[in-house]
């Protein structure tokens, strides 16, 4: 399995600099460490520092961010607990921390600070601080706010029959979609930290004795080595751990159901959470899994082996049938029944381009109305690029600069490309349609097929976190063909879980 290289970052060493300069100790003085704090939290208009005395009678101090801690409990279940007095003398710090264990047990568990760099990720994480007069060590108290949107169907993962609630934005929510789920204590969590201006929460996910232990230890290694300013969405993850970063072909697999991470998770594979995004990334895949969907498990076996099928000869046609119409009518048209190639040509005999350039004007059309259709408010969106090809289409067909059968390829290619249901195997086949048409218009079909060689050499050659790409086809293994090419009956697929399960034992 390859190693992937460190990261680096242009402007690292000024962040390690600011680094050092908060890598020191607590003072025991209060006005020290508010000096501190309120020089590193310079121009901060959230910052809050408040001084009082705990507990009836020992000064103290209480610094966080206004913005990310809750009020209702800052207010009614820390605040009120905080300034009762106690009937005892408390004479050292750690009497101190035991005495707040005691009483905010059923509001947070208070973790103690040695340094101030701690304190400062304490602060930027939404955690209360709490300096005790004459102490060198802190309090920290989780009272993160807990504002965030409802659970609802993933809107590029819309199903019939099936759950009708995807991932969020917070990792804990996320990560508590699957413990609902699989409910084991064999479902092991790994948190790690990224960025170093972001400070991105990334939790590793899998099943113990499912999962090989030599992928957990490779994706955290990976992962640990990224050494960046910020890592805001799974994207930034999904591209710097890649096994092969200019490869077309997505690796990862990115999700906002629930269902598909958990059965994933059975399947022996690994899920990374990342804190401010709704995807999760599965991880390793394989080529078969960017044409399957959570519901083909909750469907019919007989109807879902006919619809991946179908996805398997669309996805053909997607990537290949513009460069196939280009070949045949460009090199080879006594491939071409008579009476067709009449109608090719009286449809053909007024367009001043060659077959390539009108593939390629109405291919970079058709791309970018799905784009402006993506991009524009959603009520707009679908109407603006219906309506637009439409419109280009038949104006296009009319003033002869596109034919109509040229509209048909690229209408059928559209389609074709909307049946894959992995949006990363899309783009990938999508890619890959603008090199084979123009190796249809230089070289016929003896172009388009050294593309599609190259084309599945390089999938051959593929590999995603030490598993082949194209398995089980490449390299060959019966019992996998079970859940590739169909969907075999649960009872057939019961077993080959059992095999699996016994790992487990």
């Amino acid at each position: 399995m390859r190693t992937k290289k460190r990261v680096a970052d242009p402007f690292g060493n000024k962040l390690k600099e600011l680094d050092k300069t908060i890598d020191m100790k607590i003072s025991s003085e209060l006005d020290d460490n508010e000096t501190a704090l309120t020089q590193l939290f310079a121009n901060c208009s959230d910052l809050v520092v408040r001084k009082l005395h705990m507990l009836g009678s020992i000064p103290g101090m209480v610094v966080y961010l206004n913005v990310l801690v809750d009020a209702q409990l800052w207010d009614d279940g820390f605040l009120g607990p905080l300034m009762q007095p106690e009937a005892v003398s408390i004479d050292n710090p750690r009497q101190l921390y035991e005495i707040l264990n005691f009483k905010l047990a059923s509001i947070v568990q208070p973790r103690i600070a040695t340094n101030m760099n701690e304190i400062v990720q304490s602060i930027v994480r939404g955690e209360v601080v709490l300096f005790a007069q004459s102490s060198s060590e802190a309090f920290t108290f989780g009272l993160k706010d807990k504002l965030h949107r409802q659970l609802e169907e993933p809107a590029t993962e819309a199903v019939i029959r099936g759950p009708r609630y995807g991932f969020i934005e917070k990792v804990d929510i996320n990560l508590a979609l699957i413990r609902h789920r699989l409910r084991t204590p064999r479902l092991k969590t790994e948190r790690l930290c990224v960025g170093r201006l972001s400070q991105t929460d990334v939790m590793i996910v899998y099943i113990e004795n499912l999962a090989e232990q030599s992928v957990v230890e490779e994706v955290k290694k990976r992962i640990s080595g990224i050494d960046m300013d910020s890592v805001l969405e799974s994207g930034y993850i999904e591209e710097l751990i890649n096994d092969h970063p200019y490869s077309p072909f997505p690796l990862m697999q990115a999700t906002q159901r629930p269902d598909l991470v958990s059965g994933s998770l059975i399947e022996g594979k690994i899920a990374v959470l990342i804190n401010g995004s709704p995807m999760v990334l599965v991880l390793p895949i394989t080529f078969w899994f960017g044409f399957q969907t959570a519901e083909d498990y909750y469907t019919n076996f007989i109807y879902v082996t006919m619809l991946r099928w179908l996805r398997y000869l669309f996805a053909f046609l997607a990537m290949s049938l513009p460069a196939l119409f280009i070949a045949v009518t460009t090199f080879h048209q006594e491939m071409i029944p008579t009476s067709l190639a009449l109608s090719l040509a009286a449809a053909r005999e007024v367009v001043p381009f060659p077959a390539i350039v009108e593939g390629l004007i109405m291919e970079i059309t058709f791309e970018a109305l799905r784009e402006a259709g993506i991009r524009l408010p959603r009520p707009v969106g679908q109407t603006i690029s219906i309506v637009g090809a439409l419109v280009i289409g038949q104006a296009a067909v009319q003033a002869g600069i596109i034919s109509a059968p040229q509209i048909i390829v690229v209408s059928v290619t559209g389609i074709a490309s909307f049946l894959i249901p992995n949006p990363g195997m899309s783009q990938a086949i999508s890619i890959i349609r603008f090199p084979l048409m123009l190796l249809a218009a230089s070289f016929g079909l003896y172009g388009v097929g050294i593309g599609l060689i190259c084309v599945l050499i390089h999938l051959v050659t593929l590999k995603s976190f030490g598993v082949p790409y194209m398995t089980p086809i490449a390299p060959f293994n019966p019992t996998g063909l079970s859940d590739t090419l169909i969907r075999a009956p649960w009872r057939v697929m019961r077993r080959r879980k059992q095999q699996t399960q016994r790992r487990m034992e």
